[in-house]
């Protein structure tokens, strides 16, 4: 088996640091979905160029945190489909089409990067801080697949929420951001009403997860610790 310069880098990595980029890529998620997406929803900020050097940094660190190009793969195919949408943009004959392309690759980066993020914060070994935090970032990992479902939904079935419509809004809509994350944590303002029987099957499953993951997680960390001390 011939080991490339960038594996070879990548396996000298230590430990230390694999856990401090879980905290890293929480701190960039967290930017990402709460600061910059609100300022591009009232034109303060271009999103999309920031969104790819977002994908960028995530790449780096998918490939710190997992030891293996396979994330990676996955994040530059997402980046391919981010690529077309803005092509699609570019034409300006199909906005749907541009917000399915860009909510699809949106999606891809969630699903690796809960895949890759599972696998450290789960695995065994001692329970750090750093890997508490990377449980947080899960959690918003999960959060954010379910924001690309929300837009592909709504862009597929018109009509499927209350007051809004994914394709006039920017990519990651902002109202599905804040509708995907009240409901994750099962809070429900009620200021958004899912009206698709897709719409309302996804935000049963986003809330049945919100309430099941602490319990989940609260329970696999204890005994990793107990394990790791014994």
């Amino acid at each position: 088996m011939i080991t490339t310069p960038l594996m070879s880098l990548v396996t000298r990595v230590n430990e230390q640091w694999r856990d401090r980029v879980l905290t890293g890529l929480t701190l960039l998620i967290v930017l990402h979905l709460f600061v910059i997406v609100p300022l591009g929803a009232v034109h303060a900020v271009s999103v999309r160029p920031i969104s790819i050097i977002l994908v960028l940094l995530l790449i780096c660190g998918l490939l710190v945190v997992s030891r293996s190009v396979v994330p990676a793969i996955g994040v530059v195919l997402a980046l391919m489909l981010l690529s077309i949408a803005l092509i699609v943009r570019g034409r300006g004959d199909n906005v749907a089409l541009e917000v399915c392309f860009e909510a699809t690759g949106w999606l891809l980066v969630g699903l690796v990067t809960a895949w890759v993020v599972a696998r450290a914060v789960f695995g065994p070994g001692r329970i750090t801080y750093h890997r508490v935090v990377g449980s947080i970032l899960l959690y918003l990992a999960i959060g954010f697949m379910f924001v690309a479902l929300y837009t592909l939904v709504s862009v597929l079935a018109p009509g499927s929420f209350t007051g809004l419509r994914a394709y006039d809004r920017v990519s990651l809509p902002p109202d599905l951001v804040y509708f995907s994350f009240t409901t994750l944590t099962t809070v429900g303002y009620g200021e958004i009403v899912p009206l698709h029987p897709f719409a309302r099957s996804l935000s049963n499953l986003e809330a049945i997860l919100g309430q099941l993951y602490p319990a989940t997680l609260l329970a696999r960390m204890v005994s990793l610790e107990l394990r790791s001390v014994g």
